[in-house]
């Protein structure tokens, strides 16, 4: 009891000290100990690096998570150590509505196909993305977090340290200006040896903290490699899959392309870009084409006849009725009375059911 009742004297006596100390050398009543040249450029260096990794962190969490809220909620979770919910993003959001809209539509209808296809790209560019937020998250953020709340925080505690050392050297120093006795002025000196020493080793310490922060920038420079490897992966993944779509759209009948081009210029007000996808899509001079494709049906219905067509893209049948179509593919067609106009009788082999027009191209 009476060893911790010295100890807080002891502590309380050091603390008073210290204050004092501080507030002369506020007023200019007591000089000040100055740091050497070269730690307290370490020491601005590594504030520097702490504001800058907070601000790229910041931005990054908003890039990867632009909802506030839905970062708050995986804040939360972090702090409990549990695993958030998993939901999906807004690609796949609007994948899965655009698959339920084309069923909904019909997937046997040029649009609703389409629809269909969107779909599966745009959930194929939301599970890229997720692939991308874990990479970055593990590589990126990570590290710049374990230096905020690890390395940094050491550098602080050290660094306060070496301010409280300061201070008792100063403050010794004045007491030992101050000293008249023989005696004080001996036990001032011994007071300020001791002191100095403590003051010398934790500057050491705290220079060698500091001058850790260099290999913090090499590391931090390894991380932002990975970051930018996994955001050109990322884009790289979501331009393929953009490219096979155009492809895709691009390979649907001329008539299903020319409901579109008659759209837009119907509304003389909304101009379209010109980009690559034009490219693959029929022009406007394809109408002739259309026109000879449908007098060629009409044509195989009133004769009764069956003719060679080949199959524009794939398609899934709907039922048990209906034929599942390849690309490319060739297989014989022919009009049952009663059917529908828009659709056809197909054979393969031993195979038959109904095929949409849409999909075929009749062959001479």
């Amino acid at each position: 009891m009476d060893f911790n009742v010295k100890r807080f004297a002891a502590d309380a006596g050091t603390f008073l000290s210290r204050a004092v100390q501080f507030t002369e050398e506020k007023f200019g009543q007591a000089e000040k100990t100055e740091l050497d040249a070269h730690l307290e450029t370490l020491l601005v260096t590594a504030e520097s690096t702490k504001q800058w990794t907070e601000k790229i962190m910041k931005q990054t969490e908003v890039l990867l998570q632009p909802n506030p809220n839905a970062r708050l909620e995986e804040f939360v979770y972090e702090k409990l150590e549990k695993k958030a919910p998993t939901r999906m993003n807004n690609h796949e959001l609007l994948g899965q509505s655009m698959i339920e809209s084309g069923n909904e539509c019909g997937p046997g209808t040029a649009y609703g196909n389409a629809l269909v296809k969107c779909g599966e790209t745009e959930k194929q560019i939301g599970g890229a993305e997720r692939e991308f937020i874990q990479s970055a998250a593990i590589n990126f953020l990570t590290p710049f977090r374990n230096f905020l709340e690890g390395d940094f925080k050491t550098i602080l505690k050290e660094r306060k340290l070496l301010q409280n050392k300061r201070l008792d050297l100063d403050a010794a120093k004045t007491r030992l200006k101050k000293a008249r006795v023989a005696d004080a002025r001996a036990a001032a000196e011994q007071e300020l040896r001791m002191t100095q020493s403590e003051f010398d080793r934790q500057a050491e310490i705290t220079r060698l903290l500091l001058e850790g922060v260099n290999s913090t920038h090499a590391h931090h420079l390894r991380c932002l490699n990975d970051f930018v490897e996994a955001q050109t992966t990322y884009y790289a993944q979501c331009y393929q899959y953009m490219v096979d779509l155009q492809k895709q759209l691009g390979s649907f009948p001329s008539s299903f392309s020319n409901n579109n081009q008659s759209s837009a210029s119907g509304g003389a007000s909304i101009s379209v870009p010109t980009m690559a996808v034009s490219a693959s899509l029929p022009s406007v001079s394809a109408g002739r084409g259309s026109s000879a494709a449908s007098a060629g049906f009409s044509e195989l219905r009133s004769s009764n006849g069956s003719r060679k067509a080949r199959v524009l893209y794939d398609y899934d049948a709907a039922s048990s009725s209906e034929l599942s179509l390849l690309a490319d593919e060739v297989i014989t067609v022919s009009s049952v009375p009663g059917m529908d106009s828009d659709w056809l009788m197909g054979e393969r082999g031993t195979q038959k059911g109904k095929v949409p027009i849409t999909y075929l191209e009749l062959l001479n």
